[in-house]
């Protein structure tokens, strides 16, 4: 705390300035790694990651040139600078691997990815990576602190994608491009089922396969709707479009929707 007070005394009469610093080459590793710490407790994360980039630089040996990196890597993540928090979290995980702190790291590398995703209609190149780093997280560092955050913003971003697929489904479907939003509907059935969109998704082929002409599918994916979702508004809503076609909520022919019903019969279906 003495250290601290005057660190900042230093910098009040302008000696120690994050914005002009001037050659830090007369502090100490500690000194700046505390200055670091002033800023990033003020809310300057800018400036604290440049002081944590300053030891990794003039004290790459010292014992302070480790915790540096890893709170560098936080600081960039708090000011929002997110290419350079995943640098540093990268750093640390292939310098100190083994580390108390690398399920840390690992956990901001994947943060840097999962708090950009931004909203539905956008490209989602960085939820795939945000779900690749998360699971990084979980299967690697399954007894950390970080694991059960990682799972649940797994889940979310899983979720996040499933959206992304209906969406273009819906569009599809509006200008009566039945084919090719089926086969967005059908990623949601097979490659999201666990996420809350299935139950839309099977009520979007009813519709879609209906309008083609192709009643066993569409029958089919009422069925699934009636085994699994039977306390949906999707199901009411098949259920309706169904019967005033003279057709059932059953599984009927030999195509891709048959085929999971019976898998989910048997109980292999989630």
């Amino acid at each position: 705390m003495v250290l601290l007070a005057a660190i900042t005394g230093v910098t009040a009469c302008g000696g120690f300035n994050a914005r002009n610093p001037g050659p830090l080459d007369g502090y100490s590793a500690q000194e700046i790694f505390q200055r670091g710490e002033f800023e990033l407790n003020r809310n300057r994360a800018d400036d604290a990651a440049y002081y944590f980039g300053e030891i990794e630089r003039l004290y790459p040996y010292s014992q302070y040139a480790k915790r540096a990196l890893i709170m560098q890597a936080a600081a960039y993540h708090q000011d929002r600078d997110y290419p350079n928090a995943r640098a540093a979290a990268q750093r640390f995980i292939d310098f100190f691997p083994a580390d108390e702190d690398a399920a840390y790291a690992s956990y901001l590398l994947a943060l840097s990815y999962y708090d950009q995703i931004d909203e539905i209609g956008r490209d989602q190149g960085l939820t795939f990576q945000a779900l690749q780093s998360l699971r990084t997280v979980i299967e690697v560092y399954p007894d950390s602190e970080y694991a059960r955050s990682a799972i649940l913003k797994f889940d979310l971003a899983f979720d996040h994608l499933a959206a992304k697929e209906m969406e273009v489904g819906r569009y599809y479907l509006k200008r009566n491009h039945f084919a090719a939003a089926t086969n967005r509907f059908r990623v949601v059935v097979e490659d999201f089922q666990t996420t809350s969109h299935t139950p839309e998704a099977l009520h979007r082929l009813v519709e879609a396969y209906l309008s083609l002409g192709l009643t066993d599918e569409a029958q089919t994916a009422g069925a699934i709707l009636g085994h699994n979702y039977q306390s949906t508004v999707w199901y009411q809503e098949s259920y309706a479009l169904l019967t005033g076609e003279g057709l059932e909520m059953r599984a009927t022919g030999d195509n891709w929707l048959a085929s999971i019903y019976r898998q989910m019969v048997r109980g292999e279906w989630l």
